[in-house]
């Protein structure tokens, strides 16, 4: 890789976890898809991973005062195991339609909410649960887990600090789970080794950015950024699902 390939990928790096901090997912949405045009894909989705963690460490530092020890253990254990469960039953189930529906749900409903501003989800323990369940399960069978879980957590009324808190430290805890994999199985060749400590560095910058600017959102502005997010990631969802088809 050339200085201006790498250059190019790092910035990409950067507006991808500044993007993803502040409405809590979405980096590796943005990133991967970038990152294999500079390199193959065993290659990209290594470094992504890492670059995701790096960010995830950083969004759950700088937002700590916000995490909830009760609602991480209750919607993220169960997001965890059941990303796990979700990967071993992939090769049965046909994804296409699934992300379509997936992707149908979550426009209309990010559409309901933008129009319904009072609409939330009650944030009791066996909602956490099931939230956490399905979206860790759609996580590990699709790998698109994030806009779900998104979803769920900014309708149960969360403030901004909570909702990305809660968010970086599941993604966390799935990076530290499936990496270790990735490396085990020399998914990432030794020449590429140079690239992570840059991009542990710009995951944490990027996330510093990230709170700079949340920092200056109201809570209520930051519901329907989170939102609209929600609903083009649908679309994506929607348009790759389709494509997948045809």
């Amino acid at each position: 890789m050339n200085e201006l390939i790498i250059l190019l990928f790092f910035i990409a790096a950067f507006i991808s976890i500044l993007v993803g901090t502040v409405a809590g997912f979405g980096m590796s949405t943005i990133l991967l898809p970038i990152a294999v045009i500079f390199m193959d894909f065993k290659t990209a989705l290594v470094l992504v991973a890492i670059t995701h963690l790096s960010g995830s460490l950083g969004a759950a530092t700088f937002f700590r005062q916000g995490l909830d020890k009760r609602l991480i253990l209750l919607f993220g254990v169960p997001s965890v195991i059941l990303t796990v469960l979700g990967a071993y039953i992939v090769i049965y189930v046909p994804q296409n339609i699934l992300t379509i529906i997936l992707g149908i749900f979550l426009l209309l409903f990010s559409i309901y909410s933008l129009s319904h501003p009072d609409f939330k989800i009650n944030a009791g323990k066996l909602n956490n649960i099931i939230g956490g369940s399905l979206s860790g399960f759609l996580q590990g069978f699709m790998g698109i887990g994030g806009p779900l879980r998104g979803y769920f957590l900014i309708s149960c009324d969360l403030d901004k600090t909570t909702y990305i808190a809660t968010l970086a430290i599941i993604a966390i805890l799935i990076d530290i789970t499936r990496i270790p994999i990735y490396l085990n199985t020399n998914l990432l060749g030794a020449q590429f080794y140079y690239l992570i400590p840059p991009l542990l560095l710009i995951g944490v910058l990027g996330s510093y950015t990230g709170k700079k600017i949340v920092n200056q959102i109201p809570q209520s502005t930051f519901k329907k950024i989170v939102l609209v997010a929600i609903g083009l990631a649908s679309l994506l969802l929607i348009y790759n699902g389709i494509h997948s088809i045809i």
